[in-house]
C-alpha cells in the first residue's frame, strides 16, 4: 500500500510548467522535501516593487531552513555549477530568468547559448534537477514587440528544457497533467 501523499523524485530533469498561481513552486518544494539529500534553490526573481518583495519573502519563508537558496537573476548556469552533485536543484523560475535577461538587454543569441550550456550542465548532474517555468503561450499574441519577444524566447527555452526532461508536468489550478513528447504520440 502506498501513501497517497508520497511524492516520487525521479532522476534527471523534471520540468514543471503552467500559469501563474497554478501550484508550480509548491510541487517543486514537495519534490525537494521528498529528496533525502541536500536541496539547493536557485531563485531568479528580483524585487522590483513592494508586492514582488513580499512574494519573494513568502517563498523564502515556505522553504525548509536547511535548504540553500542562491539568488541568481542572471547567472543561473554558474550558480547551478556551485551546487554539490548530491543536491537536488530547484531552478525557480526560468520565466523570470528570461525576463531578467531581456530587461538587461542580453542578446537573444547569447540567451540561446546560455540555455544550451545550462541544459548540458543539468543533464550531467547526478542528483535530480527540478525546473520551474511559466507557460505564457496560451493567451493572445502580445501587442508590443518586447512582450512578443519575451513570449517567443520563453517558448523556445521551455521547449529545449522539455525535450531533455525525463518528466514534464503541466499545472493548472493545482492539478497536474503529465506531458508527452511529440514522437511518443505519433
Amino acid at each position: 500500500m502506498t501513501d497517497e501523499n508520497q511524492v516520487s523524485v525521479p532522476k534527471g530533469i523534471t520540468l514543471i510548467t503552467g500559469g501563474a498561481r497554478s501550484g508550480k513552486s509548491s510541487l517543486a518544494q514537495r519534490l525537494g522535501q521528498a529528496w533525502f539529500g541536500p536541496v539547493w534553490v536557485i531563485a531568479t526573481a528580483t524585487a522590483g516593487d513592494a508586492d514582488m518583495a513580499a512574494r519573494i519573502e513568502r517563498h523564502k519563508s515556505e522553504r525548509p531552513k536547511e535548504w540553500i537558496t542562491a539568488e541568481a537573476p542572471l547567472t543561473v548556469t554558474s550558480t547551478i555549477n556551485e551546487a554539490p552533485d548530491d543536491a537536488l536543484v530547484i531552478l525557480d523560475c526560468v520565466a523570470m530568468w528570461v525576463s531578467n535577461c531581456l530587461h538587461n538587454e542580453i542578446d537573444v543569441l547569447e540567451m540561446e547559448r546560455e540555455t544550451m550550456a545550462l541544459v548540458a550542465m543539468v543533464r550531467e548532474r547526478k542528483a535530480p534537477t527540478v525546473i520551474v517555468t511559466n507557460e505564457v503561450g496560451l493567451g493572445i499574441v502580445p501587442a508590443n514587440q518586447l512582450a512578443r519577444l519575451y513570449q517567443d524566447m520563453l517558448g523556445r527555452v521551455n521547449q529545449v528544457f522539455a525535450e531533455v526532461a525525463e518528466r514534464a508536468l503541466f499545472l493548472s489550478a493545482g492539478r497536474v497533467t503529465q506531458l508527452q513528447k511529440i514522437e511518443d504520440i505519433l
